[in-house]
């Protein structure tokens, strides 16, 4: 480093001597690490300020109090970077009876990593677990669209699994404005669970919700209608939903 003073002193690093910083700073560790250090916080303050200026995803949480099953959903959806077109996507719902009754509990808890080709279409892979079909990793394809009004997804997957499930997953929000200050709340989502190996219905479900949005805050009324099986076991639940959409 005093090697780059002095330089700087004596006035060689003119613009008639474009080298001899070059060797000052390549014949001083100090001067190198010092560089470095430079580096580090430009590169550091050029993230910040791209964090800063991207919009930030909310991650949705929904809690539901039905007359048969509580019920919990989240929901993330992240980029690994601003500009990347890699992210990630996870839809984690959970719901167990008032009795707590070990049969009644369900879990659906997808891991996706997505890659954005042209226009909201994309590749995913990942894995899933599920109480009903079990874990298994996953590779499909996926479309997603989101403005002010409209927030839909679509993904389409298959199981890599020796039961060979495909499953069709989507989420559709519908979301007006009614007042200056709140918006309609509305959802669509499902999924459907085929066994390909032996040909029959695994899972399914549909979730409705019709509500009120207020900022963050969402609430209103819910219907679960879910499947299990060969069979088609029905088990409906119907309560009260409320929402917050973290930042």
């Amino acid at each position: 480093m005093e090697q780059l003073f002095t330089a700087f002193n004596s006035g060689t690093l003119s613009g008639n001597n474009p080298y001899i910083m070059k060797d000052a700073i390549r014949n001083s560790p100090h001067s190198r690490f010092f560089v470095l250090l430079l580096l580090v916080f430009f590169s550091a303050h050029y993230q910040a300020i791209a964090q800063a200026t991207a919009p930030k995803v909310p991650t949705p949480v929904e809690f539901m109090a039905g007359n048969n099953r509580l019920f919990f959903q989240m929901v993330v959806k992240r980029k690994f970077s601003p500009n990347s077109k890699f992210g990630f996507l996870n839809v984690s719902s959970f719901s167990t009876s008032y009795d707590n009754e070990r049969e009644e509990l369900d879990l659906v808890a997808p891991v996706l990593i997505n890659y954005t080709l042209y226009k909201g279409f994309g590749l995913v892979a990942g894995t899933t677990i599920n109480n009903r079909v079990g874990f298994s990793p996953l590779v499909g394809a996926q479309h997603s669209f989101t403005n002010q009004k409209w927030v839909a997804v679509t993904i389409a997957s298959l199981f890599l699994n020796s039961s060979r499930n495909v499953e069709l997953f989507g989420i559709y929000e519908f979301k007006p404005q009614l007042t200056p200050k709140t918006n309609l709340y509305t959802r669509v989502q499902f999924m459907y669970i085929h066994n390909t190996a032996q040909n029959f219905h695994a899972r399914s479900f549909l979730q409705l919700r019709a509500g009120v949005k207020k900022d963050a805050l969402n609430f209103g009324l819910g219907a679960n209608l879910d499947q299990y099986g060969p069979e088609k076991d029905f088990k409906p639940n119907y309560g009260l939903f409320v929402g917050w959409a973290f930042l």
